[in-house]
This record gives C-alpha cells, sequence and structure tokens, in this order.
C-alpha cells in the first residue's frame, strides 16, 4: 500500500512527465513555424516549461520522493504525429496553432484534476495553481494569435 507521500510523489511525476512533453513539443512547434510572433510565443513555453519542471521537481524531492527525468510515450508519439502534421499540411503554423490549444487545455484540465485534491501540501497547490493561471494565460494569447494567422 502506498503512503500519501507517495500518491502525490507519483501526481506530481505524472505532470512531470508532462511538463517534460510540452517543453518538447514546444521547440518542435517553434521548429515548425516561420512567423516571428508564433517562434516567439513558442520558444517563451517552452521556457516557461522547463521552469515549471524544475518547480515540479523540486517539490517531489522536499517531499522526499524521486522525481522521473523523462518525457513519456504518448509525448513521444505526439510530437511525431507534429511532425507528419507539418509535412503534409498546407499550413504548417495554423496546424501547429491547433496542436499547442489541444495541447494547453489538456494541461489545464490536469492540473485542476491534481488541484482538486483536497490533501496537497499548500506548497504544491500553490505552485501548481500558479503554473496553471499561466498556462490559462498562454490559451488565451494562442486564441489571438490564431485569430490574426
Amino acid at each position: 500500500m502506498s503512503t500519501y507521500t507517495e500518491d502525490v510523489g507519483n501526481k506530481l511525476n505524472d505532470l512531470l512527465e508532462k511538463t517534460f512533453d510540452a517543453e518538447k513539443g514546444f521547440k518542435k512547434a517553434a521548429d515548425h513555424v516561420d512567423n516571428k510572433a508564433l517562434k516567439s510565443y513558442f520558444e517563451q513555453k517552452a521556457q516557461e516549461r522547463y521552469d515549471f519542471g524544475h518547480e515540479i521537481k523540486t517539490e517531489i524531492k522536499a517531499l522526499g520522493q524521486e522525481a522521473d527525468k523523462s518525457g513519456s510515450l504518448t509525448g513521444t508519439a505526439h510530437r511525431a504525429w507534429m511532425d507528419i502534421k507539418a509535412l503534409f499540411s498546407d499550413d504548417d503554423e495554423e496546424s501547429m496553432l491547433e496542436e499547442a490549444i489541444r495541447g494547453e487545455k489538456a494541461a489545464v484540465e490536469e492540473y485542476n484534476e491534481i488541484i482538486k485534491e483536497t490533501t496537497l501540501p499548500i506548497s504544491t497547490k500553490s505552485i501548481l495553481e500558479s503554473q496553471k493561471n499561466k498556462i490559462e494565460s498562454g490559451l488565451n494569447r494562442l486564441k489571438t494569435l490564431e485569430d490574426l494567422s
């Protein structure tokens, strides 16, 4: 039977894995677009996810748990899908935007699931709420960029 800190650590490790996936995905998206504003946005989001990952890793270690250091198979498959979409799409930028919006919406849902865990340490909840708010803000900006393309 797992302990409370192991359960929280596992959830945070799952989120950490997805954060690494998002960082790699944003880097890949930046490589597939020419629009300077969009490229800059994707690069900024990759850096933000890198920073999120380090915050989450620190929190996992504070709980006395081991932090996973790799992305997921799902994330690798998603990036491969982005490559295929870019290869066959007439509008790389629009398809990258659509994928980014879809991914960000999924990230917000993931954060909401973990945040509603009533037994989260206050420090963990605070970090996750801050990160989720940044993702939501970025999602709004992404939708604006989509309207401009």
